[in-house]
């Protein structure tokens, strides 16, 4: 269903977009989500608008069109825009954007980033130790079955063989702390994980960064390993913001 074009368009001159961070090279199409749905929460982009042109919005954001277009697809099919063609077309804010399958309080925001530090800290260590350690044949193979397990999930499986990915990379060190650490990061991880939406193209990148995380452990090369990992969840943690995050955002009235 498209939406009526009665909306004033706004350039993307308006000083309201200032508020708009811009995303970063590694996680460009997590970070320019993250941007749009906070642009729709705190209402720089108002429910029936239509979103600056492409080339205006990418330019704000720092972002390719390409990576803008991944961006909007996504968030059209989870509800947030509607996209209209022909000459008064372009991307609308839902008049009715979804509501949150349970909306976070205080104290749940508080929890979302509390475990987000805690991965941070956690998982990065957990894949340069695992570069430094001396594998044997079955760690790999078990690692690379892992990796191929996940890089082959229906999307009904993949958070769970996702989850069970960074677990193993944990395992393959020689502390059954940081592993178990790892683990608990990872069940909270997974809880949030299941209040948004499935985003292909996010997935996509995903595999993109397990790949070469996996391929930096077994080069045995932990400081990039870290950094990767790092780099990964800077990823996800930009979803979960998107879509978690809640009045601290809102301006004050």
């Amino acid at each position: 269903m498209t939406m009526e074009a009665t909306e004033e368009y706004q350039p993307a001159s308006d000083p309201r977009y200032r508020l708009l961070g811009r995303a970063r090279k590694g996680n460009a199409f997590e970070e320019t989500v993250e941007q749009l749905l906070r642009g729709i929460r705190i209402g720089i982009f108002a429910p029936g608008e239509r979103l600056p042109a492409e080339r205006d919005l990418s330019e704000v954001l720092g972002v390719s069109r390409a990576t803008l277009r991944d961006a909007l697809a996504e968030l059209q099919k989870a509800q947030y825009l509607t996209i209209q063609r022909g000459r008064y077309g372009g991307a609308f804010v839902t008049s009715d954007p979804p509501a949150r399958s349970e909306k976070l309080g205080w104290k749940d925001q508080e929890m979302v980033e509390d475990v987000l530090a805690f991965r941070a800290v956690v998982e990065p260590a957990a894949a340069a130790l695992a570069a430094e350690s001396s594998l044997t044949a079955a760690q790999r193979t078990r690692l690379l079955d892992t990796l191929r397990a996940v890089s082959t999930a229906t999307p009904g499986q993949y958070r769970p063989l996702d989850a069970r990915l960074h677990i193993c990379i944990a395992e393959l060190t020689p502390s059954r702390r940081l592993a178990a650490a790892v683990a608990e990061a990872r069940a909270a991880t997974s809880d949030m994980l299941d209040r948004i939406p499935f985003l292909e193209r996010n997935i996509e990148h995903s595999e993109e960064q397990h790949q070469a995380i996996v391929d930096a452990i077994l080069g045995g090369n932990p400081t990039r390993a870290r950094a990767l990992m790092e780099e990964h969840l800077e990823g996800t943690a930009a979803l979960l913001r998107g879509f978690l995050a809640g009045k601290r955002d809102e301006p004050s009235a």
